[in-house]
């Protein structure tokens, strides 16, 4: 920029007035009219200087971003002195900051080939090869590409690093590898490009021998390489590489959390938690995510309670993600009120994830009428945000209304897919309607649908509960699937209950090949046994769960007291208010006793 001293007072002036940090469209349109009047629009930096301002405005005012950027073009585009670089990148630079990248490109095209000649520098280049790695932009990044070793600045560090992190975007590691071997000088940056090029495809081969080859390693390259191992599994060397970054940051110690969080090991994720100096919101996602995760939702709503106590951080949208399966698990409605109720302060209500995880919520917690307001008042709605409330309609037994509501969202245009079905498919199972399952089922094939093995899961159990055991037997033998435990169980109680020893005893070997699972199935027919009083048969399926081990897993239920949680185990005898509870048992089989003698 030319030397102040020699610029005007009015010159100045604007400049001092384009520098404000709170400008706003008026003000703007005021400077504006102010450069006219003053005949200041020859001077080419504040020119360039305006238009940085309409690009920095424009990211604070996205609703008026695009009328903003047009009358900084407008203003370009009458301006003659197209020649000169730092204008010309200014405006490029303007559209691609409102992620104008076709305006961008055709503005280059075109001062290319304009009659006065315009010759780009590395700025240029640096900011077009961005551009196309940002928008995926192949054709052009390939042209720009030719440009760029055609003007000489193929060697030139900057756009050689831009050039190879563009490939890496595109996921031609070939190319951006051959770019980065082609640089007579890299930078951290242009060797963290390529790593992280080669840690995302999963090839943690290739990216350790060019991180051990880097000559300066930075904290960016250190986390690059964790996040690496860390999709892969490999926490041991995920944690090697954590041990040696001298200075560790957010993201580092949030990559490791989430890491021991998808191995299951969740323990570990928490010592790190809390060994954390300083965490930010992702952090204590990545935490209460992982508790929900694996189906630790105590553990999830205690950390979230937690979270609300800090005066620095305030929940997000995927805060809210993470937090609601746990609240749908435990029943906890009060907590879920108080979500519902900052997400409707907080605005988060315009995301229209956050509304399907409220009404799933809602619907879990048996406030299926609670559950269909939040989804009417959704702005707008996805194919999962009716899935949702079919689901939410089958768990609470209310099938003619999943049925409703499934041809509702037929007839709103919304295509179904497999998880819609097997929600409708769950609502006709809930409520013995074979005829409309059967049609459902058929129907897949009109929507473009294979049915999956859960499918085939669901058929087996609504036409087992219905006692239509030989076209349950059947479909089984001719799904494309083999049949896992869960359908051989579901198809065993169902022999069990209507009392067909012989399909139940060649059901039960099949399910014994699989050797899981199998603790359930025995009790079943040893029932089944006991009822046709055949006690031989029973002692021989005692004998048999002895020799194999198997014994069943004791029942367990939740429910929420006063915004705290009561665990009921059958069989404990040792629960802190069981003498109160029996007592109310008592009072109420006495009340039932009387409401049946009146």
């Amino acid at each position: 920029m030319a030397d102040n001293k020699l610029w005007s007072a009015a010159e100045r002036k604007c400049l001092y007035l384009l520098q404000r940090s709170n400008n706003t469209i008026p003000a703007l349109l005021q400077i504006h009219a102010f450069i006219l009047k003053n005949s200041l629009y020859t001077n080419l930096n504040l020119l360039s200087k305006f238009i940085t301002t309409c690009s920095s405005l424009a990211l604070t005012r996205p609703n008026h971003a695009v009328s903003i950027v047009r009358h900084a073009r407008r203003i370009f585009d009458h301006h003659p002195h197209h020649r000169d670089e730092f204008l010309c990148n200014s405006m490029i630079a303007t559209h691609f900051a409102i992620r104008q990248f076709h305006e961008s490109f055709t503005l280059f095209r075109d001062l290319r080939r304009g009659s006065e000649t315009f010759t780009p520098g590395g700025y240029t280049f640096t900011a077009l090869v961005k551009g196309c790695g940002e928008c995926l932009a192949k054709r052009e990044g390939l042209e720009v590409h030719g440009v760029v070793v055609k003007n000489g600045f193929g060697l030139d560090l900057y756009v050689a690093t831009s050039l190879a992190d563009m490939y890496v975007k595109f996921g031609v590691m070939g190319s951006a590898r051959k770019v980065f071997d082609e640089m007579h000088d890299r930078s951290v940056v242009s060797w963290t490009a390529v790593i992280v090029g080669y840690a995302r495809r999963g090839d943690m081969s290739e990216a350790r021998k060019l991180f051990d080859e880097m000559p300066d390693r930075d904290v960016a390259v250190f986390n690059a390489m964790i996040d690496g191992y860390v999709k892969l599994g490999c926490m041991g060397l995920a944690k090697d590489l954590f041990d040696r970054v001298e200075d560790t940051n957010v993201v580092s110690w949030t990559s490791m959390i989430s890491g021991y969080c998808k191995n299951g090991n969740v323990d570990s994720a928490r010592l790190m938690f809390d060994a954390m100096d300083e965490k930010n919101v992702f952090t204590w996602n990545a935490m209460i995510g992982g508790y929900c995760k694996n189906k630790r939702p105590h553990e999830a709503l205690s950390l979230f309670r937690e979270m609300q106590l800090s005066a620095s951080l305030e929940p997000n949208e995927i805060t809210v993600l993470s937090i609601l399966p746990a609240v749908a698990d435990l029943g906890a409605l009060d907590i879920g009120g108080w979500i519902h109720r900052f997400v409707q302060s907080k605005r988060l209500d315009r995301f229209v994830h956050v509304c399907t995880a409220l009404v799933d919520m809602y619907a879990k917690c048996g406030e299926i009428t609670k559950a269909r307001l939040v989804f009417e008042e959704m702005p707008e709605k996805e194919t999962s945000s009716w899935n949702a409330l079919l689901n939410g309609y089958a768990v609470n037994g209310r099938g003619k209304e999943a049925l409703a509501v499934f041809e509702e969202m037929i007839h709103e245009g919304f295509k179904p897919n497999e998880i819609t079905i097997l929600s409708v498919l769950s609502a006709c199972n809930h409520c013995g309607m074979v005829k409309e399952g059967r049609r459902c089922f058929e129907a897949m094939e009109k929507f473009g649908l294979t049915p999956q093995i859960e499918h085939y899961g669901c058929m087996v159990d609504l036409l087992g509960r219905a006692g239509c055991l030989e076209e349950a037997e059947k479909l089984i033998q001719t799904m494309p699937y083999d049949a896992n435990g869960i359908i051989l169980s579901s198809f065993l109680f169902a022999c069990g209950y209507f009392k067909d020893i012989k399909r139940a005893e060649r059901v039960l070997k099949e399910a014994e090949k699989m050797e899981k699972g199998l603790a359930g199935d025995y009790v079943m027919l040893r029932n089944l046994y006991a009822t046709e009083q055949r006690w031989t048969d029973v002692e021989d399926v005692k004998q048999m769960m002895k020799k194999r081990g198997s014994y069943k897993e004791v029942a367990c239920s939740v429910i929420e007291v006063d915004g705290s949680f009561r665990e009921f185990v059958a069989g404990d005898n040792l629960h802190s208010h069981l003498e109160l509870i029996k007592l109310t048992l008592g009072q109420l089989w006495k009340h039932m006793k009387l409401e049946m003698i009146f």
